[in-house]
């Protein structure tokens, strides 16, 4: 049970408050203070204050800090006044409980609008980011495309120059077989004078005719030979020019879907079919029921993931957010006893006594059927739900729990205290009574 701490000092001005709270030789965290408006709780175990405070505060700005045995708290107003008291006085049970939970639901509310805050930036920033990778890319895009041209133009001049050269080198090279072509018909052209100067007739207009004609053959002659050779060079030309190249073809190859990397012939389909079938009947649920996690990351999807979170945040005294961790995680899979455990454990922490009594009720019956295995796990779903309704003064229902949890490990002397301590609470009750 825990114990109250009575002793503290304080003091204000018309604008902020300053409270002094001994820690009794208790190690503090920043885990371990609870503030709202009008809300202040100090859960230090096993020593616990509570205070509902005279008017509201700003919890934004107030400070606590941790130092020489004590925590400082600097509690600013929200409106300038002098408080006749530190705390509300003639506060009830019922109005503390309501001032307690509706602190807690603001808190919550508080965290949740951070987080659509912290959710709504990283979206700006990935958008920004995302239109700066997009800038770059068109960028070097059009780098690559300036070099693309470039290297286009220069191919072409290049294109254009051996053209030219070609060009002037088959010119040259039918002006050479022009010349060889003259150098053969002049030899035969002095050896035909030669010939006709011995056989010369004395008529002289005879041999003169004689002599034209002659010419005219030679010279007839002479221009079949060069129509001939340059035919011959002209299909030289043509064989020589290289063939064109062969059409190119696209060969598809299908091979057989496979969602496993095995080879079908390696693998078992039947546990494979039914592998799949349950991976998209989860897919499904999670698409169907929850529309919300379509910004989340697969791992952030999985229940062993988020239960892992959970106790991360727990262990660090972050009880709201392992909370919330555990929430997402119930459902997505609302079969595990572990999540309804641990978040009992996390609402025993911020006094959510009948959520805590609910959860660990929810946990008791998904541990069917009592096995060796799960032991562990139902005596701390008695034991937390025990300490609940002990915090709620129903000490008989809370012996029940200790009492059901010796039965599963007689052997915990700890748990055994508990139970001796109750029984004493409860007999001191009833000789009040």
């Amino acid at each position: 049970m825990p114990v109250w701490l009575r002793e503290h000092s304080w003091r204000q001005t018309l604008t902020a408050v300053y409270l002094s709270l001994p820690l009794r030789g208790a190690r503090a965290t920043p885990s371990s203070i609870f503030c709202s408006e009008q809300y202040l709780k100090v859960n230090i175990p096993p020593f616990l204050f509570e205070a509902v405070l005279y008017a509201p505060i700003d919890d934004t700005n107030s400070t606590a800090k941790i130092g020489n045995g004590n925590i400082f708290f600097t509690l600013y107003k929200k409106e300038p006044a002098i408080w006749d008291s530190l705390t509300l006085a003639n506060t009830d049970k019922e109005k503390l409980q309501y001032l307690r939970e509706n602190a807690v639901l603001k808190a919550q509310e508080k965290a949740k609008e951070e987080t659509e805050a912290r959710k709504i930036t990283k979206q700006e920033h990935k958008k920004y980011a995302l239109e700066a990778t997009m800038k770059l890319e068109e960028a070097e895009r059009k780098r690559i495309e300036d070099l693309k041209e470039k290297e286009r133009q220069k191919v072409v001049k290049e294109l254009e120059l051996w053209k030219n050269q070609q060009k002037h080198g088959d010119k040259y090279k039918s002006i050479q077989k022009k010349g060889e072509l003259y150098q053969e018909i002049e030899p035969l052209k002095e050896r035909k004078n030669e010939k006709m100067n011995k056989t010369r007739i004395p008529n002289e207009g005879t041999s003169k005719t004689r002599l034209r004609s002659t010419k005219g053959c030679m010279i007839e002659l002479a221009l079949t030979l060069f129509i001939g050779s340059c035919s011959i060079f002209s299909q030289n030309l043509k064989e020589e020019q290289l063939p064109a190249p062969r059409a190119a073809a696209t060969i598809k190859v299908n091979f057989t879907p496979r969602v496993f990397p095995t080879a079908l012939r390696e693998s078992r389909v039947a546990e494979e079919e039914e592998w799949l079938h349950k991976q998209a009947e989860a897919r499904r649920i999670i698409n169907s029921d929850l529309s919300e996690l379509e910004d989340l990351k697969e791992e952030e999807k999985n229940p062993d993931w988020l239960k892992d979170k959970g106790n991360k945040m727990f262990a660090m005294g972050d009880y709201l957010g392992a909370v919330n961790a555990y929430n997402l995680a119930v459902r997505l899979n609302n079969s595990l006893p572990l999540l309804y455990l641990n978040r009992a454990a996390c609402h025993l922490k911020l006094q959510n006594l009948h959520k805590a009594i609910e959860d660990s009720s929810k946990a008791l019956e998904l541990l069917t059927p009592p096995v060796p295995d799960n032991e562990k796990a139902r005596v701390k779903a008695h034991v937390r739900r025990g300490t609940a309704f002990c915090q709620l003064e129903l000490y008989t229902e809370g012996l029940q729990d200790y009492e059901a949890a010796l039965k599963i490990d007689p052997r915990n002397k700890s748990i055994e205290k508990d139970a001796e301590k109750i029984r004493h609470l409860i007999q001191g009750t009833m000789q009040i009574s």
